[in-house]
């Protein structure tokens, strides 16, 4: 592409993303599906098949190329839900959000684990054993860029709110541990002779360094801040840190045969985390890194909204079994949290409404899913397990949100919106001054 189609694509993209989203608003939808649809419009497969370069995104390569922008969003999203594992919080609902996060993806891991293998039975020759056991991994995890937007777009607040983020946060950690010991079941009843201890170690010591990382660049973050005062410069600080953190957490290498990676998402949860804790004016700063990022954040959707393949809907068998997968994840997501969180006495709102708030999926399921499609390190029929994921997405990311809404609504954490106008108010204020100047 020229210099002149990227711009101009990521300037479609935005304008895209803004113009649907006040349609969506007419129609009560939160603002991320809009931008998610809007995506799809000008993706490969509708507005982008014309071949018209910078009017849409002409192929999914198109796409997968401003990867890096995904990559940057995804790091100030999860450094964000970090900002909400402060110490004052934690000491009230740590307990309670570490047993509903793990258990929620251990039961919702098992139910998808039940029905697929029990598909496999009935069709044996359709759906694999390792892609029903890898599938029931994938289910576990949840996307936190979705819930994250819906909980800002509103300004939703209360215990729901409260619990949901940290839980969100933690569900990745214990799907990556999930996704470990299921893939290397899979990869053993597909291949014969694998090291399950290597596939199971590594993600395990992708967790633990992950963490590590954020929390080392978390207090290397707070003693350089230090040297500046603006307002200005400490968020270029703090855009640094987290460029910095995404840039670490993307190398790889190998020790003693042992692959070693960390993520992304935990690396600048674990950053967040840190620097709300460490210091006093955090609550500030994030105001700010808000403003900064919300094109960012548009962008991102938008291009997701774009990579997802509406050509899974073309093969019945991808359908067919993806519907199975989505009405058994989302029992198990709903059924998990609801248990977790009466056998931890969390107040009825939260017991009623929080497994539906863990619906949408993305990112870390489509990372889970290429993983296990990878030609040198992927299971038999592995491309199985890609398309449905893929199917399942579509279909998550553009009802998760839209649910999560009522969800919030009916648990009493989203006001109804005023019609407030930026510009309104600005003139209000103007003629304020003005009045002011002349009396």
């Amino acid at each position: 592409m020229s210099t002149a189609t990227i711009f101009i694509s990521l300037s479609v993209a935005i304008l895209a993303g803004l113009l649907l989203s006040r349609l969506a608003k007419l129609v009560n939808l939160p603002a991320v599906t809009a931008y998610l649809v809007a995506g799809i419009l000008i993706g490969p497969f509708l507005l982008g098949n014309l071949g018209l370069d910078g009017l849409g995104f002409t192929s999914l390569h198109q796409v997968e190329s401003f990867s890096i922008i995904c990559d940057l969003a995804l790091g100030f999203i999860a450094f964000e839900i970090g900002n909400e594992f402060r110490l004052s919080q934690l000491r009230q609902i740590g307990k309670q959000a570490t047993v509903i996060g793990i258990l929620q993806a251990v039961v919702t891991t098992l139910l998808v684990d039940a029905v697929l293998i029990g598909l496999h039975f009935a069709m044996p020759n359709i759906l694999p054993l390792p892609v029903a056991i890898t599938l029931g991994a994938v289910a576990a995890a949840t996307a936190p860029a979705a819930t994250l937007m819906v909980v800002k777009q509103y300004k939703a607040k209360g215990p729901l709110t409260t619990i949901l983020l940290p839980i969100v946060a933690l569900d990745d950690a214990v799907g990556l541990v999930l996704f470990a010991i299921s893939f290397g079941v899979a990869r053993s009843l597909g291949a014969g002779e694998v090291s399950v201890l290597s596939v199971v170690l590594e993600p395990i010591i992708e967790v633990v360094l992950s963490i590590a990382l954020g929390a080392v660049m978390g207090f290397v973050f707070n003693f350089i801040e230090r040297f500046f005062h603006s307002r200005s410069k400490r968020l270029a600080v703090s855009v640094g840190f987290v460029l910095v953190t995404v840039g670490i957490s993307s190398m790889t290498f190998t020790v003693g045969g042992i692959h070693i990676a960390f993520s992304s998402l935990l690396s600048c949860m674990m950053l967040g985390t840190v620097f709300c804790n460490v210091c006093d004016f955090s609550a500030e700063l994030m105001d700010r890194i808000d403003r900064w990022t919300a094109p960012l954040f548009i962008l991102f959707f938008v291009l997701s909204g774009a990579e997802l393949n509406l050509g899974v809907f073309t093969q019945w068998t991808i359908v067919a079994i993806g519907v199975v997968y989505i009405l058994a994840r989302s029992v198990g997501k709903y059924f998990g949290a609801f248990s977790s969180a009466k056998m931890t006495k969390c107040s009825p709102n939260i017991v009623k409404y929080l497994g539906i708030t863990l619906l949408p999926q993305a990112g870390v399921a489509l990372g889970m899913a290429g993983k296990a499609s990878n030609a040198d390190t992927g299971i038999p029929g592995g491309d199985l397990v890609l398309n449905i994921t893929l199917f399942a997405i579509l279909v998550y990311e553009i009802v998760g949100p839209f649910l999560t809404k009522i969800s919030l609504t009916k648990a009493g954490e989203i006001t109804p919106e005023g019609k407030v106008s930026a510009r309104h108010e600005h003139a209000k204020k103007m003629a304020a001054e003005k009045l002011e100047k002349y009396q």
